[in-house]
């Protein structure tokens, strides 16, 4: 036996064929226009990603940058602090040495007390200070001829060569 044929059946396969074609057209073109934007997305990533690692470098290279500042202020800070203290220890040494040879007589007494009267006046009170030498006073001035004070002062009188002491003998 024979399958009854209908007239349609004809016109039913050219249309599904037509359809398959047209779908695989359209199937086609769905998968080129994926692949290019996929290709554009990867493209922008990439972009995306390059322009990251620049602004990762620069902002890193900032940032070696800030350290480098703070590690080279914290060496200033430290190597000041280092002065201060070699600066102190050698303000209290020559203190140190000055009281003695006041007290050895290197320096009498009695010439302190001339050099004080000869910038105050003969009216000029004096007063042995603690530690060696003499302060004297008139009303409305005062002379330091004490141990510390003339140490002070014999290191003050350096000045800048005193940075002498911070570079390499």
């Amino acid at each position: 036996m024979t399958a009854p044929t209908d007239a349609l059946d004809p016109v039913r396969a050219e249309l599904l064929r037509t359809a398959r074609a047209s779908a695989d057209v359209v199937l086609e073109r769905a998968r080129a226009d994926a692949e290019k934007v996929l290709g554009e997305a990867r493209g922008a990533a990439e972009a995306v990603l390059a322009r990251a690692r620049e602004l990762g470098a620069a902002d890193g290279a900032d940032a070696a940058g800030r350290e480098r500042t703070r590690a080279v202020q914290d060496a200033w800070a430290v190597e000041l602090a280092a002065r201060a203290e070699v600066y102190a220890e050698l303000r209290a040494r020559i203190r140190e040495g000055v009281r003695r040879a006041l007290a050895e007589g290197a320096v009498p007494r009695d010439r302190l007390a001339a050099a004080a009267r000869a910038l105050l006046g003969p009216q000029a009170r004096l007063t042995r200070a603690a530690g060696g030498g003499v302060t004297a006073e008139v009303p409305g001035r005062r002379v330091d001829l004490s141990a510390d004070a003339l140490a002070d002062r014999a290191l003050d009188r350096l000045g800048a060569r005193a940075e002498t002491l911070w570079e390499p003998p």
